[in-house]
């Protein structure tokens, strides 16, 4: 009987030990499932958290409407002589949509020892010269490739036989290639031409006005990443043999010295086929300035 009860006994503790440990891996279980899943969860707003953040973080880069240039040079002599020129310029460039204008003002002023009538020197400015271009273009497909375009040009100069020039044109151009290193655009159009022609000591001061076919072309290349290449040509060609043609072509390198400071190098040659008799066809320029961006 005893063995009977402690029988029973022993089985019902069995069963009830079994009961408890299935109860604590059960427990066990739901417990690491609970983890599990609040462990995945978490995951999963890490990431969204992640992507937020990176989404926050990233700047949203928009293109300038309006950027531009301003550059400044100088050369000064002293001695036996004073004289000084100075050279200085602005670029403006507008672009909306298929829009895009351009504005180039160009000055240069030269100073030297003048003498008067009582003989005293003075620093006075002996020559100067300035210029003023404006084109706008209109894109005429998505691409920008092709587009018809509106040229203003006027100079004054002193350096010349000229008064002051003018001209206004419209025609057809095209973007015919363009790389991550290199750029080449052309146009072509009719226009019309205005020449004011100095007095002389046999002529007096005439207006002489043309037709005229403008052709323009400019390279660009990146010969590095700090310095850029540009070749600029322009053609004003009269109609008329007798009339004046203005040929200019204009070279430039340009390094950059910090974000927004460049240092810039330029050989300018203008040619006017008809001058003056003491006057040369050819005048060239040659400038170094410092350029600053905006």
């Amino acid at each position: 009987m005893i063995r009977y009860l402690a029988f029973i006994s022993f089985f019902l503790l069995s069963i009830n030990a079994y009961a408890q440990g299935s109860n604590s891996q059960g427990e066990n279980n739901k417990a690491q499932a609970s983890e599990k899943h609040l462990g995945t969860a978490a995951t999963a707003a890490d990431i969204l958290t992640s992507l937020k953040q990176a989404e926050e973080a990233e700047p949203v880069m928009l293109t300038p409407v309006l950027t531009g240039s301003a550059e400044l040079g100088f050369l000064y002599k002293t001695g036996n002589s004073n004289s000084g020129d100075m050279k200085s310029g602005v670029d403006l460039h507008f672009e909306n949509g298929r829009w895009l204008s351009l504005l180039n003002v160009d000055l240069l002023i030269k100073k030297a020892d003048v003498k008067d009538s009582n003989g005293d020197t003075h620093f006075e400015t002996t020559d100067q010269k300035w210029t003023f271009t404006s084109q706008t273009n209109y894109s005429l497909d998505s691409g920008e490739k092709n587009y018809i375009f509106g040229n203003v040009w006027y100079e004054d100069s002193e350096f010349n036989s000229f008064v002051s020039q003018s001209s206004v044109s419209t025609g057809w151009g095209r973007h015919w290639y363009k790389s991550k290193q290199a750029s080449l655009w052309a146009d072509i159009g009719p226009g019309y031409k205005r020449d004011l022609f100095r007095k002389t000591e046999t002529d007096p001061e005439k207006t002489e006005d043309s037709w005229i076919v403008q052709m323009q072309a400019l390279y660009i290349r990146k010969l590095g990443e700090h310095v850029e290449f540009k070749q600029f040509l322009s053609a004003k060609h009269a109609l008329s043999a007798a009339d004046n043609s203005v040929y200019k072509a204009e070279t430039s390198v340009t390094t950059k010295l910090i974000s927004t400071l460049q240092l810039k190098f330029t050989f300018t040659v203008d040619y006017n086929t008809k001058v003056e008799e003491n006057k040369e066809n050819m005048d060239t320029q040659t400038a170094v300035t410092l350029v600053y961006s905006f």
